[in-house]
């Protein structure tokens, strides 16, 4: 079956804002999903991770790829993630593909203990550190209905919807 390029939705999009429903039956529509969310990231040659949410189907799915594209074997599927511990903190410049064109600074957990399902529907647990801790926590923060607007200050934030205002107005968003 052809793999089909999904839309990514953007900020102010109602399915961003929601918590995304556990997937129960790794069934023929969950891989379908998700071979096309590997396709759909691997288009978008800026984009390391993409949940579900951001393409408009709420449930705990998200693919993480760095290799821009380069590798269709490199994709980290994750289904029903859950941090059960971390530690350490960080503060990096963050982009999201529901966000383009904006990079604001976000404080994350450098160490996390992650537990996930395989495309088996097997349980994992993983330690995980550097900046694919910091990916998943965000993959993870689009299924929970976090975005990176609200992880900066209030005053940051009424900046950066004036700014995606005038974006949405020009056309631009």
């Amino acid at each position: 079956m052809e793999e089909k390029l999904l839309k990514i939705y953007k900020y102010g999009e109602e399915v961003l804002q929601m918590r995304a429903q556990e997937v129960q039956n790794l069934d023929g529509k969950i891989a379908r999903l998700i071979r096309d969310m590997v396709f759909t990231i691997h288009s978008n040659r800026n984009a390391i991770g993409l949940a579900a949410p951001q393409v408009g189907e709420s449930v705990r799915i998200s693919v993480i790829d760095f290799s821009l594209g380069e590798n269709d074997d490199h994709s980290i599927i994750l289904i029903n993630p859950e941090i059960l511990e971390a530690a350490g903190k960080n503060t990096l410049e963050e982009g999201c593909l529901s966000f383009p064109g904006i990079n604001v600074p976000i404080n994350r957990s450098s160490r996390i203990l992650l537990k996930n399902y395989d495309l088996n529907g097997k349980e994992t647990h993983q330690e995980i550190d550097g900046f694919l801790a910091r990916v998943i926590q965000h993959e993870i923060d689009h299924l929970d209905g976090t975005l990176i607007i609200d992880r900066i200050s209030s005053l940051k934030r009424q900046f950066l919807k004036k700014e995606i205002r005038l974006m949405q107005r020009d056309g631009e968003w």
